[in-house]
């Protein structure tokens, strides 16, 4: 058996990355197989990821739980191939040659889980998007 050394890598960043960069994360590890290496920071990270995001992953069967937040450095941006921002503004380091994405979700924090399903779900649905323009093609979805 080949193991296989991921072609793309992708970095989420929100405020607290406690929420939806956490979420974004864990589909993108789930969908890629390990074809994408996956980073996700904050500006001002959390001190734990947010509860409501951590249950409405489980019901998708992704555990996000051993998660932590973390701070975002630019190491972790000029080692990434594309940088998608959720709501982090001008904290956020921009280096020439890299991709942005800029994803405009409401933040879930504070929310109960019924609040972060449809955020969740139109983030597996950018996640997906996100494989598609990469080539990758995603693993583990069923069609239809």
């Amino acid at each position: 058996m080949t193991t296989t050394t991921p072609q793309h890598s992708a970095l989420f960043v929100c405020v607290h990355n406690a929420g939806r960069s956490q979420m974004a994360a864990g589909y993108l590890r789930h969908l890629s197989g390990g074809a994408v290496e996956v980073r996700s920071a904050g500006s001002m990270p959390a001190d734990q990821i947010n509860p409501a995001a951590v249950e409405a992953m489980l019901e998708e069967g992704i555990d996000i739980r051993a998660e932590r937040p973390k701070v975002l450095t630019t190491e972790a941006v000029q080692a990434s191939d594309v940088v998608i921002t959720m709501g982090c503004g001008d904290a956020c380091p921009f280096y020439p040659g890299k991709r942005y994405e800029d994803w405009k979700l409401e933040d879930p924090a504070g929310q109960g889980v019924e609040a972060v399903r449809p955020i969740r779900d139109e983030i597996r649905s950018r996640v997906l998007g996100l494989l598609a323009s990469l080539g990758v093609e995603p693993v583990g979805t069923t069609a239809g």
